[in-house]
């Protein structure tokens, strides 16, 4: 539950901007080229004087994991403007609110435990991987149980990974920038605290999955990631359950999320100059995702294949 509450806390945050500066549009072609030899996959679509370059971000790389930030450093430094992932924004009432209802967050329903939601073979891997655990883990609420279980995956918490990399090179050259929106506390809290434990068995299936595979799993997703083998990051059992699971797979935040960034890159493509837009790679690659619409407008969308192989 501290997980939870800390995640909540730290949706109570203040958007900064900096300063816009000016920059010259003939260095659209040299992004173009800077942008293709960084270590995060990015891909540049241009419409007529406008150019949007997108980079595919992932959650938990740890601060002493080897990639190449260099290159993206300096297509930011050449952008005009900056979009950054959904912010959320939580007021001190939300948090009180979570508080109260504290035991319906927190824990199932009085009198259940996980076997009643869970099928059979389901709750088999699920006491194989609890072993050791003691037994409050079986009255726990799913969302709490599935955190606990990506963990196990080796899921990282901070880390320094696309977007922590962007920030430093907008601050250093005074880059202006925003989040692509915002999500509102009280449409985050209301989820967890009204959602039938149901809503959340998939959650936990795919985070068992996770969990199964350990530590090596959360390695070859961050592998995959730094070789820009975008479609195998979307494959690993780790990215998968990220994205079933509170907030990201979230019923109603989901659709938001992406909505979201397909208007902004419409918006940024209508606007002269160079835009740079830092998203989860999945909202960016997967099947219908925002590379697949701007492909399907006729744009040529450039930076590494993003469609799994046949």
């Amino acid at each position: 539950m501290q997980r939870i509450l800390g995640a909540l806390t730290a949706l109570v945050m203040l958007t900064t901007t900096m300063p816009a500066v000016a920059q010259d549009a003939d260095q659209v072609d040299d992004i173009v080229v800077v942008a293709r030899r960084a270590g995060a996959p990015m891909w540049t679509v241009t419409r007529g004087d406008s150019t949007v370059i997108l980079v595919g971000s992932i959650s938990g790389v740890p601060r002493d994991f080897a990639w190449r930030p260099a290159s993206l450093e300096a297509a930011t430094a050449r952008s005009q403007r900056i979009l950054y992932p959904t912010e959320g924004r939580a007021s001190v009432s939300d948090l009180f609110r979570v508080i109260w209802r504290i035991r319906t967050i927190a824990r199932l329903p009085e009198g259940k435990t996980t076997a009643d939601y869970l099928p059979s073979e389901l709750q088999t891997r699920l006491e194989a991987l609890m072993v050791g655990e003691g037994e409050d883990w079986r009255t726990q609420s799913l969302v709490g149980l599935s955190f606990d279980l990506l963990q196990k995956a080796g899921r990282e918490r901070g880390g320094a990974g696309a977007v922590e990399a962007v920030r430093r090179a907008a601050r250093a050259g005074r880059i202006p920038g925003e989040p692509v929106g915002l999500v509102r506390g009280d449409e985050l809290v209301e989820g967890l605290i009204s959602d039938p434990p149901e809503q959340y068995v998939p959650c936990v299936a795919a985070a068992i999955g996770a969990a199964e595979t350990g530590s090596d799993g959360a390695t070859e997703r961050l592998e995959a990631w730094r070789s820009l083998r975008v479609s195998d990051v979307l494959a690993t059992p780790l990215d998968q359950a990220l994205n079933q699971c509170w907030p990201s797979g979230d019923p109603e935040i989901a659709p938001l999320l992406r909505t979201q960034w397909r208007d902004a890159t419409q918006t940024a493509l209508a606007q002269p100059g160079v835009t740079m837009g830092v998203a989860n790679l999945r909202i960016l690659a997967e099947p219908g995702g925002v590379l697949d619409q701007l492909e399907g407008e006729g744009l040529d969308v450039v930076g590494p294949d993003w469609k799994p192989e046949p």
